[in-house]
């Protein structure tokens, strides 16, 4: 019987995790959840219902109540307001407690998963059959994520996008709940010096290590 083929994909904001795991999830035909849109979606849930972000039990109630159809506004998910968001109630170790089961399941579909995010390697699915830590300098990814908004009409500084990336870094890596870590059997691959094609090409090259090592 086949083993299925779960890719972990973890890292910081704008590393170019999501978009090399969508086109693994791609090229390997296998179903691929962006973790990071969940507690997007449940910062936007608390936001929009009123609720105070520093609200602990307020934000796990907004999560054991998300679903899929939550997903679907990428625009709105994707901006920086919602990643703020994302990033100050994603410490919480109820908001993450209740999305866990979502993405566990979502790594034990039949035949395998992508999913990007912060603890897939680590906590959501340490059995991955490979796994990559992508990163780059905070210069480059906040230059990555400058362009991105800007292009969609946003107005930022570029200085207060760096800034942004750096206190979510201490943010993600310093909280009590799955911090943000390198995995010890993940791959780190850093792009600052790549374009995507580059970056993909080395990632794909990390699985198929992988996927040959575990045959």
């Amino acid at each position: 019987m086949t083993q299925p083929l779960i890719i972990a994909v973890d890292g910081p904001a704008a590393s170019g995790k999501g978009t090399i795991a969508a086109r693994l999830a791609t090229t390997y035909g296998l179903p691929h959840l962006d973790t990071g849109l969940l507690y997007r979606a449940v910062g936007v849930g608390v936001l929009d219902a009123g609720g105070s972000l520093d609200d602990a039990a307020f934000a796990e109630a907004v999560a054991l109540k998300l679903d899929a159809s939550h997903l679907t506004d990428t625009d709105r998910l994707t901006s920086g307001g919602a990643g703020e968001a994302a990033s100050r109630i994603a410490g919480y170790p109820g908001v993450r407690a209740a999305l866990l089961a979502f993405q566990k399941a979502f790594a034990a579909q039949a035949g395998g998963a992508v999913l990007d995010g912060r603890d897939i390697g680590t906590v959501i699915a340490p059995e991955a059959q490979a796994k990559l830590f992508i990163t780059a300098t905070p210069e480059v990814r906040a230059t990555r994520r400058w362009k991105q908004l800007t292009a969609r009409g946003h107005e930022i500084a570029f200085e207060a996008m760096l800034a942004d990336i750096i206190k979510r870094d201490e943010r993600d890596a310093g909280r009590g709940a799955a911090p943000m870590v390198q995995a010890q059997d993940a791959v780190l691959l850093d792009t600052t010096d790549m374009d995507i094609e580059a970056a993909f090409d080395a990632a794909r090259r990390i699985v198929e290590a992988a996927r040959a090592k575990s045959a």
